[in-house]
């Protein structure tokens, strides 16, 4: 059994065949990913990921790095 099923009609866009997505079926965001499984067509949502979430997906790094002498800008003497 299928939740939440609903019959649509298929019409021409140009040269595209296209389908309007009911309120009820709406995806977030304005990309999304489409492929097909045998005779069905599927859509799935692309989420936009952050530079939080970007970051939160790499590993930390296991190294120290090197003490840098890097002084303020400012606090170099004037010649």
């Amino acid at each position: 059994m299928v939740p939440d099923q609903r019959a649509v009609k298929l019409f021409r866009n140009g040269r595209n065949q296209a389908v309007r997505i009911p309120v009820e079926f709406e995806l977030p965001g304005t990309d999304a990913m489409m492929y097909r499984e045998g005779d069905r067509i599927v859509i799935v949502p692309v989420r936009k990921r952050g530079l939080g979430a970007l970051l939160d997906s790499w590993a930390p790094l296991d190294e120290d790095f090197p003490d840098i002498d890097d002084p303020p800008p400012g606090a170099e003497e004037v010649l």
